[in-house]
């Protein structure tokens, strides 16, 4: 069974071919005997999981079961869930149990969805490793030596190795595309507002996106029919229908015009990675799309701009962190002073500490002007890049990440190494638009991304583009000998 997509395991439990409750007890044992070499999971669930199950399998028995009913799936563990410890993968909240659901955990319990666990993740989401974590680094599935990407490194890593079907993860910065590129998966971060924040651990506000990350496009777009949708309980969420996308998803591509980015097939992208991502171009040929050269010419400035932006919103949404309310406190602090630096030294790691200080910097009086409010300037020359390439093709694609997976360790002392892996990913989070990763080949022996991106609200295009391609190849079906 752990072979089988969302779509085929929904269509198993409507058939009566097993039951919620085999299947979710097939991926907790799978769980227990797997996870160990990979470290994916925080916490893992059971007695919830079999609950829901149980309650799923009586809905189903009842005829009024929803598409993904008594589906299992995990949960990256940034996103808020009654009654289970939500860590953000920091010793800061290792204590903390939710005492409510975020948005996004609600709405897949609504479907009768079964939440097996909670996934290891980059503290707070800041890292492109998942090597940040407190709970120490996920390792990817098909070499246990190099990283998964990050910071949905865990719910990656338990999707590409059989240990959920699907995950929920978080894009603030490429953190679903370039994990999913590195484990041989689909991911996809939707425009900014489509998906609530409400009751997810924040990062960077005006970044953050939730999304799903699964084997297939048609799951994908399975899950954004759970998770999209306006949540009053979030001001940045956007009021607009939210359409069936898996009504589109076998719709031909005959007359789509795809843009290249000269940018993107410059210096410091592996030669591997762009020949796969250039045989996936020619798949597209064949199926009818036509390709334009494009540019965006303010490319090189996403990540100084961005390792701008988002650190000062993380200064900001971490300061609540105090070791007052909730979350680690200090031993025996001599005074409130003593609390505050003691709490938040202790509780917070090195790239966290590392970005909070960025960005109060970034922040404070007489360096705003030169550093912030510059930033947001050239986000503006960002997104208008975008605006202009979209006049005149209907996607844009390129490779996720310009390496595959590297060795856990390798970039660890060097940051700046470490942010520049996240170069074509970036763009969209800042201009705020949907973008998605699909398997598209190998290099090194190791999983290759393609990066799809379109314009603001089209993931349904962006769905109907990834399925097609998976239609033609096999590359989503492709799994790491030792979880297959």
């Amino acid at each position: 069974m752990h072979n089988k997509t969302m779509a085929e395991l929904s269509a198993g439990l409507k058939a009566g071919e097993f039951s919620s409750e085999e299947l979710t007890r097939s991926y907790l044992e799978r769980i227990e005997n797997l996870d160990g070499d990979i470290n994916s999971y925080i916490t893992v669930t059971p007695e919830l999981a079999l609950q829901q199950a149980r309650e799923a399998d009586k809905r189903i028995a009842a005829g009024n079961a929803d598409a993904l009913t008594g589906v299992p799936l995990a949960h990256k563990d940034i996103f808020c869930t009654d009654g289970v410890r939500t860590s953000s993968g920091s010793k800061m909240l290792d204590n903390f149990i939710a005492p409510y659901d975020a948005t996004v955990v609600s709405r897949f319990k609504q479907a009768g969805v079964v939440t097996l666990g909670k996934t290891n993740m980059d503290e707070f989401a800041m890292g492109s490793s998942n090597e940040t974590s407190f709970y120490g680094a996920v390792k990817n599935p098909w070499n246990t030596d190099t990283v998964p990407g990050g910071s949905s490194g865990g719910s990656a890593a338990a999707v590409a190795a059989r240990l959920a079907p699907a995950a929920t993860g978080t894009d603030t910065g490429g953190s679903i595309r370039q994990p999913a590129a590195l484990v041989g998966i689909t991911g996809l971060k939707p425009t900014y507002g489509r998906v609530s924040r409400y009751g997810m651990i924040a990062f960077a506000s005006s970044l953050d996106q939730a999304g799903p990350m699964t084997r297939s496009a048609e799951d994908a777009a399975l899950m954004m029919n759970v998770m999209a949708g306006f949540d009053q309980r979030d001001s940045t969420s956007l009021q607009r229908e939210v359409p069936d996308y898996t009504a589109d998803l076998d719709k031909d591509l005959k007359g789509l015009k795809i843009g290249l980015p000269k940018e993107y097939f410059g210096e410091g992208l592996d030669a591997g990675v762009a020949k796969a991502v250039e045989a996936a171009i020619e798949e597209y040929k064949k199926l009818g799309a036509e390709v334009v050269e494009i540019s965006l010419p303010n490319t090189g400035l996403s990540v100084p701009t961005y390792y701008v932006v988002a650190p000062a919103e993380c200064s900001s949404n971490l300061s609540r962190f105090d070791g007052v309310r909730f979350g680690y406190r200090c031993e025996d602090p001599v005074d409130l002073e003593d609390l505050y630096k003691r709490s938040r030294g202790e509780g917070f790691g090195d790239e966290v500490k590392r970005r909070i200080l960025v960005g109060t910097y970034a922040l404070s009086a007489g360096y705003y002007d030169a550093y912030y409010l510059k930033a947001q300037k050239l986000r503006r020359l960002i997104s208008d890049d975008f605006n202009q390439a979209f006049e005149k093709v209907d996607v844009i694609m390129g490779p996720t990440s310009p390496t595959t997976a590297f060795n856990i360790g390798e970039r660890s002392d060097d940051p700046v190494s470490m942010y520049l892996s996240d170069i074509y990913t970036i763009a969209a989070n800042l201009a705020g638009l949907p973008g998605m990763s699909v398997p598209a080949g190998f290099a090194n022996g190791m999983p290759v991304g393609l990066q799809i991106i379109g314009n603001y609200f089209d993931e349904g295009r962006l769905l109907n583009v990834a399925h097609q391609f998976q239609q033609a190849t096999d590359w989503h079906q492709r799994a790491p000998v030792a979880y297959a």
